[in-house]
């Protein structure tokens, strides 16, 4: 895992922290791994996840390693907003399942002076970024860029392999529909 740890945080201001990588890679842990950092500092923490991801629990965001940290399911990104009045650490997971307005609404959390730490696919199945990640990575004040392990070669991996045929570019699945390659192993499966 590539990480800039800076010196000190920053004070008398908010900001935004993104962890980005391919499934398998361990972005939900590094996330958990943060708030509850977080929490151990008796900061006032809000975590999010998208209503679409109901893999592992509805009420709880999940590593693939089963970590958890309890959650809020919401729908849209406008959600984040008026549930986080209160927090002054706002976690999101799986990002990319959000529409572009999640990166008005994570600047507009860090600019009232909240950290705002989201988790998310930076690329697609075909190796495509996958949005509003790109968009979230170029107003970050700090991005961590996780690596998972190619489960042909055992090269590190940043890509997403599906192992079944869908046209859909959104499909939520865990092991059963993909595994973790590296750029020379991973392929654009047949789209049926």
């Amino acid at each position: 895992m590539l990480q800039y740890i800076p010196q000190a945080a920053p004070r008398d201001t908010g900001w935004i922290e993104v962890v980005a990588g391919c499934m398998f890679s361990g972005k939900t842990e590094e996330l958990i791994r943060r708030l509850r950092r977080a929490q151990i500092a008796r900061l006032k923490v809000k975590i999010f996840k998208p209503k679409i991801d109901t893999r592992y629990s509805k009420n709880e965001i999940v590593s693939h390693s089963e970590q958890s940290l309890p959650s809020v399911l919401v729908e849209t990104a406008e959600e984040i907003l008026a549930q986080s009045i209160e927090a002054q650490v706002i976690g999101i997971d799986e990002a990319q399942f959000f529409g572009p307005e999640l990166v008005d609404v994570c600047n507009r959390l860090a600019d009232s002076g909240k950290r705002v730490v989201v988790a998310g696919l930076d690329m697609d199945y075909r190796a495509i970024p996958f949005e509003p990640m790109p968009q979230l990575l170029a107003v970050a004040e700090y991005i961590t860029k996780t690596l998972a392990i190619c489960v042909s070669c055992g090269n590190p991996a940043d890509r997403t392999q599906r192992k079944i045929s869908s046209k859909e570019r959104v499909l939520v699945g865990a092991a059963d529909s993909y595994e973790a390659r590296c750029r020379k192993c991973h392929y654009i499966p047949d789209e049926e």
